[in-house]
């Protein structure tokens, strides 16, 4: 039995492409019912923005070529001839732990991924196209992510301005119960209001120069006040910090026309700036502005590669691992059929046993045990040698020889 894997990601392929190539619930079922006509029982549908895979165990190498073609028929309308990538055995399940582990997304070391991994697996086990061997290897990628996420840290560098941001905002003058202004109301603006909040802010007023844009963020933060451009000043003397995300070519917030009364921190997420740099020679005022901030995010990108480097050998570990489990796995049915064969002599001894003696209740179950212990005892070393066999070649010739000895 092979592991495989087949798709199409952002690496690759351009979201026009991507997004024809999405999988619903209903798609994922039709492709799993073809599949299993062509023999793969266990296979499992990875859809995201980023990605269309599919992971799978099959037997025969010509299944490969089947599974491809179920695939590009699931898109009757999209050439995938230059986009769709095959990978099989150790490869495949290696990339498979490194998505997981964050380390295939467009976002290095994202945590999002791996929830969307155990979906994944939680719909094709659900539907019933998941065996213990594909529930094994995504358990294994899991565990193992968790364990790089653990040790590495990888996501705790974070890459995006805005969040940099309003950790120095926290490490500088800290956020819980502060009261903030916010001016914009774009992508970047919404996306401080959500860190603003997840560090407990205090009153959050925001503002932009077309009043019904900054109304609308009400619909994701309902407790955010809103106020009229033009009163941004005078809400700004009671604030102890200022978050500016605009796009306007023009500074927002000059120096002639604020003096700051009490200490106050201005985060200028903005390019080209929002806030006036004069502000830098305030004694009450501190500014922190992307200059700064992208050097933090440069730093932090370098960090995560240099920890991706430093997480291959936790992957490489953890395939290998899973790889020996599923080897072993295969002498399962052999080991089973010998510990039943095993059973039946049991019971066979134990019931002429029984019948040519007058045992009690007692003695019957001791020599039920005692008959039971000496044959496992028997089979203990050809057992282990089995779970030992290291190539496919080997643990067929011994399936066979087993079934000659032992008749099973």
């Amino acid at each position: 039995m092979q592991f495989g894997f087949l798709g199409v990601n952002y690496k690759d392929a351009q979201l026009a492409v991507r997004d024809k190539t999405s999988f619903t619930d209903a798609m994922k079922l039709a492709f799993f019912q073809k599949a299993e006509i062509v023999g793969i029982e266990q296979c499992m549908v990875l859809s995201t923005c980023n990605r269309s895979e599919v992971f799978y165990f099959y037997v025969q190498e010509i299944q490969t070529v089947r599974i491809r073609k179920i695939y590009e028929g699931m898109f009757p309308q999209v050439d995938l001839s230059g986009y769709l990538q095959v990978l099989d055995g150790e490869e495949a399940m290696a990339y498979l732990f490194r998505i997981a582990a964050g380390l295939e997304s467009l976002v290095l070391g994202e945590d999002q991924i791996l929830g969307q991994v155990k979906e994944a697996l939680d719909y094709a086990r659900t539907m019933g196209y998941s065996g213990k061997e594909l529930n094994k290897v995504v358990r294994d990628a899991v565990t193992c992510a968790k364990r790089i996420k653990t040790e590495l840290k990888i996501s705790e560098k974070p890459l995006s301005a805005s969040y940099v941001g309003i950790c120095r905002l926290k490490e500088h003058c800290g956020i819980a119960g502060k009261r903030v202004l916010v001016i914009g109301s774009g992508k970047t603006a919404a996306l401080a209001l959500r860190y603003l909040y997840e560090y407990q802010a205090g009153h959050v007023v925001a503002c932009s120069r077309t009043y019904a844009h900054a109304r609308r963020l009400r619909e994701e933060f309902p407790e955010t006040e809103i106020i009229s451009y033009e009163e941004r000043y005078d809400v700004m003397r009671a604030c102890d910090i200022v978050v500016s995300a605009t796009a306007s070519p023009h500074l927002v917030v000059r120096r002639e026309e604020f003096t700051p009364q009490k200490p106050i921190t201005f985060l200028d997420l903005a390019a080209p700036r929002d806030v006036d740099t004069d502000f830098e020679k305030e004694p009450l005022v501190d500014l922190i502005n992307l200059d700064t901030l992208q050097e933090i995010v440069f730093k932090n990108r370098q960090e995560r590669e240099r920890l991706v480097e430093e997480s291959r050998q936790f992957i490489e570990d953890g395939v290998k691992e899973t790889l020996v489990w599923l080897l072993q796995s295969r002498m399962d049915a052999t080991i089973e059929s010998l510990q039943q064969r095993c059973g039946a002599i049991v019971e066979d001894s134990y019931a002429y046993l029984n019948r040519k003696m007058e045992l009690g209740q007692r003695e019957q179950k001791l020599l039920k045990k005692v008959l039971h212990a000496s044959l496992q005892r028997l089979l203990r070393e050809p057992i282990r040698e089995l779970k030992r066999l290291d190539t496919e070649e080997e643990q067929e010739e011994y399936r066979r020889m087993v079934g000659q000895l032992f008749r099973i």
